[in-house]
């Protein structure tokens, strides 16, 4: 938030006759009840000195995938004179722009010195913390406890499967208050299922039985390097010492054709081609092909984390729809991980992320992600304008726009972490993601048009993101935006950004659509993208005619605020028995709304909430409604589609 007064100086403000409080009638209360008391901030804030004890061992068995729990065993050696430590589960996970470590996974929790038990605590007020007593002269602190890996989705995401697992360092260990993690040494040890591979960006990996065992390592390297391992497992070199590392449900899930590997590893050289001189020296795609183990698209500078469906490799052409997170979070090494807006690079996993500036971040993340993957091939053309057709149809009627700008949105992963809302057309979500990359092609638009052509996002994305050898992470604010901008192409790049960024009630986000030669038209069938998706998952979307969609049973998942059924009192978790008398399916919903356009009768449902049947007449006479992107003028080429096409280079030396 912008204009507020500094604490201190609006104390210092105050008269002087507010200095002295009034005397108390009785210590702790007032005539008037309780008086607050003050809040001990007992953990120390992260400064940037080495941790003095010396290397951390870590150690965790994740062979027991029968129950899916890991158990830990970390060593902490002490610095002399040790009596107290502080130490922390971390909580703002980055890639996550909120406070998502699963503190509630953390079980059967001990601490020990030279064997024998130690006192510890929670801190009351950071929860996150543990505050551990130490006798005199102790040398190392062993830290036992359980990460209980969720074992259905009702309890978080599973990472554990009979034939696969994930691991995340960060949900699995502790590290000692008071330090930038980068300045804190681990040693990581991790046991395998007995013939499992693993696959991970960390450096010195030494196999011995079902023991794994990588070199030491900062603890920020080591968040920043999660580990894939499954039973069936394959690898494939992309170039530019870019490796996909893939673990499959089915070893026959693994075979992929010749000319579809050729498309991811022409993904990488579009990648490269766009950024330039990455901040890597090697990168490891971590690839679960599984609908088994929960669903992941997670950046880290070295590597990233993906699941896609399992039949991605061997039906190519039908999974068309699924592949975006691969070139998604392959850009964000350059943007997210080495390029990160100022606040939201942090020294430790205590201190709160702040994440005004993620349409830089996430939103032109997910335009680049579809550009790359429409030039590379790894998504079809038709697909990725499908794509940008639904998001531009969302955002042509979303009623939330009205009130919630796009920054406001980025908040959205800090108090709302992804919980599906009552009525999210309303409330909004983390839209910065979408409609910030519908702000990035009318950003990249607008450089074609200035330039007769000549240059394009392309230009800005080179000269920001290219990695200048000024370490892994190098920061930015919202003015270094701007003048990189400006240095492509003189423009009102402030006012722009900050009116489509920043504003409210703006027109639907379609002017980088309308000046690419293409328009937003709506049709009765869906598009490539809404058609597959639907038809993946047995859903039903209506958001654009009788304003709802459903699950595979008919169940409704979310309503249009103001829309038809939302204005007949249709719900969330109603279930539609029966449309116009005769026993619920897709496909008469469908041809109950076609056949309300010329008939004079209103839509009638039979819809079950709860222990109640009701009768619920809809009136809506719009027919079948589905966005698309069309060409505006059949002559020339449009400016989109160049934006679109293959333009492979080599990277800068």
């Amino acid at each position: 938030m912008r204009g507020l007064i500094p604490a201190a100086a609006l104390i210092a403000a105050l008269p002087l006759t507010l200095s002295a409080p009034a005397p108390a009638q009785a210590q702790g209360a007032t005539s008037a009840g309780p008086i607050a008391q003050p809040i001990v901030r007992a953990v120390p804030d992260a400064v940037d000195v080495a941790y003095p004890g010396g290397t951390i061992r870590l150690d965790i068995d994740a062979s027991d995938t029968q129950r899916g729990a890991y158990r830990v065993t970390e060593t902490i050696p002490l610095a002399a004179g040790t009596r107290k430590i502080t130490l922390l589960l971390p909580q703002w996970l980055p890639g996550n722009h909120g406070p998502r470590g699963p503190l509630a996974e953390l079980a059967d929790l001990r601490f020990t010195v030279d064997g024998k038990p130690v006192a510890w605590r929670r801190d009351p007020v950071e929860v996150y913390a543990f505050h551990v007593e130490l006798p005199e002269g102790a040398k190392e602190l062993v830290v036992k406890f359980v990460h209980t890996s969720p074992l259905q989705t009702s309890e978080g995401r599973i990472t554990v499967t009979q034939e696969m697992l994930n691991l995340q360092w960060e949900k699995m260990s502790l590290y000692p208050a008071g330090h930038y993690v980068r300045r804190i040494r681990v040693k990581p040890n991790v046991v395998l299922p007995k013939g499992w591979t693993a696959a991970t960006a960390l450096d010195g990996q030494a196999v011995s039985g079902d023991t794994v065992r990588w070199a030491e390592t900062d603890y920020e390297t080591l968040v920043d390097s999660p580990l894939f391992a499954g039973q069936h497992f394959r690898k494939w070199d992309l170039g530019h010492k870019v490796t996909l590392n893939t673990i499959a449900d089915e070893p026959e899930l693994l075979a992929i054709a010749p000319s579809n590997l050729a498309r991811l590893t022409a993904m990488v050289d579009e990648t490269l081609a766009t950024f330039g001189r990455p901040a890597f020296d090697r990168y490891e795609f971590l690839l679960a092909l599984t609908d088994r183990m929960g669903g992941i698209g997670l950046e880290h500078l070295r590597s990233s984390e993906n699941q896609m469906e399992p039949r991605n490799f061997i039906d190519w052409e039908g999974m068309d729809w699924d592949r975006n997170v691969l070139p998604h979070e392959f850009a964000h090494s350059w943007n997210g991980k080495y390029r990160r807006p100022a606040r939201l690079w942090t020294p430790d996993y205590r201190q709160p992320m702040q994440d005004d500036l993620l349409w830089v971040y996430e939103g032109q993340t997910q335009f680049w992600g579809l550009v790359h993957a429409a030039r590379s091939g790894v998504q079809s053309r038709e697909m990725v304008l499908g794509m940008f057709a639904s998001q531009a149809g969302n955002y042509a009627e979303q009623p939330g726009r009205k009130w919630r700008s796009v920054e406001d949105t980025t908040f959205d992963p800090v108090f709302a972490a992804r919980k599906p809302k009552p009525y999210g057309t309303l409330a909004r979500s983390e839209d910065y993601y979408n409609e910030g990359a519908l702000v990035w092609l009318e950003a990249d638009q607008i450089i074609r048009a200035g330039t007769s052509g000549r240059k394009g996002l392309d230009d800005f994305a080179r000269a920001f993101f290219s990695y200048k050898g000024d370490g892994p992470t190098a920061t930015y604010e919202f003015a270094d935006v701007v003048a990189t901008l400006d240095s492509v192409y003189r423009y009102d790049w402030a006012g722009f950004l900050r009116t489509r960024i920043e504003g409210t009630g703006l027109p639907a986000p379609l002017a980088g659509i309308e000046k690419g030669g293409y328009r937003l038209v709506w049709r009765d069938e869906p598009n490539a993208y809404d058609k597959a998706r639907m038809d993946d998952a047995k859903t039903l979307s209506l958001t654009y005619s009788l304003g709802l969609s459903l699950d595979r049973e008919g169940t409704v998942t979310a309503t249009q605020w103001d829309g038809p059924a939302f204005n007949a009192g249709v719900v969330t978790g109603a279930k539609i028995v029966a449309v116009n008398g005769r026993a619920y399916d897709h496909d008469k919903l469908k041809q109950a709304i076609t056949q309300a356009k010329t008939g004079s009768r209103p839509i009638e449902l039979l819809i079950k909430r709860g222990d109640r049947f009701l009768t619920m007449p809809v009136t809506y006479k719009g027919g079948l409604r589905w966005p698309w992107l069309e060409r505006a003028s059949a002559r020339g080429t449009a400016a989109l589609d160049s934006l679109l096409a293959p333009r492979r280079g080599t990277p800068d030396k």
